[in-house]
């Protein structure tokens, strides 16, 4: 199970090392690195190579937080020095390295579960996918019920059809002579992985979603925070928005993957920043980059506001015109609030009643949520 240079895939030319590539960035040896490690390497039949990127942190320092596995022969130290603070950086250094008919990501908290690898491989040849999409779990319990896929779908889904972009990031299998050119947005603290998932959503790609199986295990036992959890400035948050609305990748859309990519930007970023800076004591200074952050994505489409709820929409126009945060800051919280039929409604009923059965109004949108295991 060593990193052999050989072909695993007389199909890929270009294929010289593992079947898979696993990328793991660190930059600090108070992350359970070693968990992370070994869940790929213990169950793994197929040929794997674990490649630690250790990002502003020397790299003895890191081979000796792995323990037994610094010296592992499928085991691949690398060293990115660049004072950035962002996850970026090591994210595309791992990529940059790898050889693999696939790569993967794994977060240095994480871990996949048992014979994860295995059942992913198996996946992608029985359909001939060039995306696997993982089931995400967290180790309290419980799963990430997202992207809210076309019921009891799982192969040859569809970027626009079945919701995909509603997972930002794609944590599973890319074949890599596919998007070989595919890194993360430099520079970023946060919503550096937005393009990655956008670009690998909206693309021909074949993909499937593994529905049950061993998935993806989401830590929070770190002794320190992620850093795409610490608490950010809004007008740093939304820093990615330059990215995924730059016109060299919003030209490739179609019309209709536009539009849901709109609208996953609104109902998802948005509303996510919006609530980071309530509970961290929303001003009316947060509400300046939120506003320009709204216009932006409605220039994208206009017509995603109708497809928004209607308490949403009423949250978004807050934001444009500058509204109370304390009046702000309730519309969110009822934004959540199923109990009364007031409520109910406002969450439930799209902004255009003309879009009520519009895939990605609230009825389908939240159906297809529920459905999913």
């Amino acid at each position: 199970m060593g990193c052999r240079d050989r072909c695993v895939d007389e199909t890929t030319s270009d294929v010289t090392g593992p079947v898979v590539d696993v990328i793991i960035p660190v930059h600090t040896d108070r992350r359970p690195i070693a968990r992370a490690t070994a869940s790929v390497l213990t169950s793994a039949t197929v040929d794997v190579r674990v490649n630690v990127v250790c990002h502003n942190v020397e790299t003895s320092t890191i081979e000796a937080a792995l323990g037994p596995w610094g010296n592992h022969p499928s085991v691949r130290l690398l060293t990115l020095f660049d004072g950035v603070a962002s996850p970026a950086g090591p994210i595309n250094a791992g990529l940059d390295a790898a050889t693999g008919e696939f790569t993967a990501l794994l977060g240095s908290d994480d871990e996949y579960e048992q014979g994860a690898i295995d059942a992913w491989v198996m996946l992608a040849r029985r359909d001939r996918a060039d995306i696997v999409i993982p089931p995400l779990r967290s180790a309290r319990g419980g799963r990430t019920k997202s992207p809210p896929t076309r019921p009891f779908r799982s192969r040859r889904l569809d970027g626009v059809r079945d919701r995909l972009a509603y997972r930002t990031v794609q944590l599973g299998l890319v074949r890599r002579s596919m998007f070989a050119d595919l890194r993360m947005t430099s520079g970023l603290v946060s919503g550096e992985d937005v393009i990655q998932g956008a670009t690998l959503w909206y693309s021909d790609a074949s993909i499937s979603l593994l529905r049950r199986g061993p998935g993806y295990l989401i830590h929070e036992d770190a002794p320190d925070q992620r850093v795409s959890s610490t608490a950010k400035p809004a007008a740093e948050s939304l820093r990615f928005l330059d990215a995924v609305l730059d016109r060299t990748f919003t030209e490739r859309l179609r019309d209709d993957q536009r539009r849901a990519f709109a609208v996953k930007l609104l109902r998802t970023h948005i509303m996510d920043i919006l609530g980071a800076c309530i509970r961290a004591g929303l001003r009316p200074s947060d509400l300046v980059p939120l506003a320009a952050g709204v216009e932006r994505i409605l220039e994208l489409d206009p017509g995603a506001i109708g497809l928004v709820s209607r308490r949403e929409a009423r949250i978004f126009d807050g934001v444009r015109r500058g509204a109370d945060p304390a009046e702000l800051s309730a519309e969110h919280a009822a934004h959540t609030d199923y109990r009364r039929p007031a409520a109910l409604l406002g969450n439930l009923l799209p902004n255009s009643p003309r879009r009520l059965l519009h895939r990605e109004a609230p009825p389908r949108f939240l159906a297809a949520t529920a459905l999913m295991p």
